[in-house]
């Protein structure tokens, strides 16, 4: 087998590796607020946005595109491959250390982070970031939590008004029984977005490697096929630690708050993958337990537990191009 073979396949396997590690570290994002409230069952929970995110990453492939393109250009890379591979296993140990800390990284800064981390060490400069794509991004994951926050607020604020005079009991049997398809529309729409990122990792490398015309940044369909069934099995397993993090510690959930949040971020997600931005679904539910709280009872949030989250939101982007960085010199000297 020729070398550029033997990495591609590498970088394939460790991409899917981090798509089902991206699976469990995100379940927590779409089954959170449906277990706290028990409207599901963790095991229930957890079938379902595996089936759910499957699909999701099937229906959309724009992000895919964005990832290959944006933030380098593949035609410009020196050692092309290496750097592709770099930035996999960089992303991979960020995620897997924040995972063992329950901590609700973004697996999306994890990425575009270690892609330009390794593609500036290969250059030696700034210059190979194809800057007008990689600054959307940027901006797209700065504003998304923002925005995630802004629409629980209101979205909430809007519940609230609307359910004043409900029992309140009965108000809650029924809210827990919409949030199973709030959970499933989460999901969906994190299957939208998140798994498209190895998808692009992997068309990437085979446009580095020759082996897919670089015209089309289409991803092929066992590629998708590969991609969907890695996310669905790294769901599967499911994110105990970040369950408890995102459903427990950022405030007390009940039912019409959790189907609100639910609600906010899958539609902030759908917004971003129908316009091909990739974005952290980490943030973006996060920010909408954090803005349907502030609508509620700002007193009950546990803003604490936001201020980590969020020291830990500003390190990972830097933290992951510096490791993928030294890891690219590393295996530089073996592959070159």
């Amino acid at each position: 087998m020729s070398y550029i073979l033997i990495v591609t396949i590498a970088i394939v396997i460790f991409s899917l590796v981090f798509d089902f590690i991206n699976g469990f570290h995100d379940t927590a994002n779409a089954v959170a607020t449906a277990v706290s409230t028990r409207a599901l069952t963790p095991r229930r929970a957890i079938l379902l946005a595996a089936i759910m995110n499957f699909v999701g990453a099937l229906t959309f492939t724009g992000v895919a595109g964005t990832i290959t393109k944006d933030i380098v250009d593949p035609f410009k890379l020196q050692h092309g491959l290496v750097v592709v591979l770099a930035a996999i296993l960089a992303a991979i140990i960020w995620n897997l250390v924040t995972w063992l800390y329950g901590i609700p990284s973004s697996s999306s800064h994890a990425l575009i982070g270690s892609i330009a981390g390794a593609a500036i060490a290969s250059q030696g400069s700034f210059a190979v970031l194809h800057y007008q794509g990689f600054t959307k991004i940027i901006i797209v994951l700065i504003i998304s939590p923002i925005i995630a926050f802004c629409v629980g607020f209101i979205m909430y604020s809007i519940v609230k008004i609307v359910f004043k005079n409900s029992n309140l009991t009965r108000a809650n049997r029924n809210f827990r029984f919409f949030q199973v398809f709030t959970a499933a529309l989460q999901s969906f729409s994190h299957g939208t977005n998140d798994a498209q990122k190895s998808m692009g990792i992997i068309t990437l490398a085979l446009i580095v490697g020759n082996l897919q015309d670089g015209s089309s940044v289409e991803p092929h369909m066992w590629v998708k096929i590969a991609c969907a069934t890695a996310m669905g099995l790294g769901t599967a397993v499911g994110g105990w630690k970040i369950i408890k993090t995102v459903g427990g510690n950022i405030m007390k959930i009940r039912p019409a708050n959790g189907a609100a949040a639910d609600l906010s971020s899958a539609l902030t997600i759908f917004v971003a993958s129908s316009l091909h931005f990739p974005l952290s679904t980490t943030h973006v539910v996060s920010s909408s337990i954090l803005g349907v709280g502030a609508s509620n009872r700002a007193k009950g949030v546990k803003w604490s537990t936001a201020q980590r989250m969020v020291i830990t939101w500003v390190i990972t982007l830097p933290i992951s191009a510096v490791l993928a960085g030294i890891i690219y010199f590393i295996l530089h000297l073996f592959l070159k």
